[in-house]
């Protein structure tokens, strides 16, 4: 299968303000994120992308233009991929919301968390991770099982993607970190995925390029040592 990269879009004007701003309306990327969004053209250089998915929301949107347009790419849209909707908790302030009963089911039992008037946690990860899994299967038979291509979405989604793919209980899933515009990037194969990069800030990226497959070990095989077989 393919080779995906999971990015979280840059620092919105919500990132930081105190407020679960979820699926409002209006929320764009501030002037830290407009400058991480250009500099993903650079980092993202030694990659040869295939395709891009992204979430509806218009911060996510603005995150994959300038790598869209150096590209001639044109993202499709996956509402699978949407922001987590918290119902009657979005545009509240943090600080009221720890003080309900079920910020502590978030926080320690996510499995079992569905947000007033929005939806579960595990509904989220069901969604998130069969549209993955759906565009991943389909970019492969476009492109081949060498193709690499990226995803844009949001803090929770993708922890819940990493969880999935890291066969972790989804409640666990507040031990991962994805910071915004950090990269993350996963491999689905016919017998599990492996995860080869996560809450990547950084560092190069050449190397997650899938190699020309060898004889010696099938794909879907972990080589003792630490090498996957791909």
């Amino acid at each position: 299968m393919a080779t995906v990269v999971l990015l979280r879009h840059a620092r919105s004007t919500a990132n930081g303000s105190g407020v679960l701003a979820g699926r409002s309306a209006g929320v764009e990327l501030d002037e830290t994120g407009r400058r991480q969004a250009e500099e993903l053209v650079a980092r993202l250089e030694p990659v040869p992308i295939a395709a891009v998915v992204s979430s509806p929301m218009l911060r996510c949107e603005q995150t994959l233009a300038p790598l869209a347009r150096a590209r001639g790419l044109d993202p499709v849209t996956e509402p699978g991929l949407s922001e987590v909707d918290y119902g009657e908790w979005t545009g509240r302030e943090l600080r009221t919301l720890l003080k309900e009963k079920l910020w502590s089911v978030v926080q320690q039992h996510p499995s079992a968390a569905v947000f007033p008037g929005g939806e579960g946690l595990a509904t989220v990860q069901a969604r998130a991770v069969a549209a993955v899994r759906a565009h991943d299967a389909r970019i492969t038979a476009e492109h081949g099982e060498r193709a690499v291509w990226l995803l844009c979405s949001h803090g929770d989604v993708l922890k819940a993607i990493l969880a999935d793919a890291l066969g972790q209980h989804l409640d666990g899933f507040q031990r991962i970190v994805v910071n915004p515009a950090s990269v993350s990037v996963v491999q689905y194969t016919d017998t599990r995925p492996f995860v080869l990069r996560m809450n990547d800030n950084g560092g190069e990226l050449a190397s997650i390029v899938p190699p020309e497959p060898t004889p010696e070990v099938p794909q879907g095989e972990a080589v003792p040592g630490g090498e996957t077989g791909r």
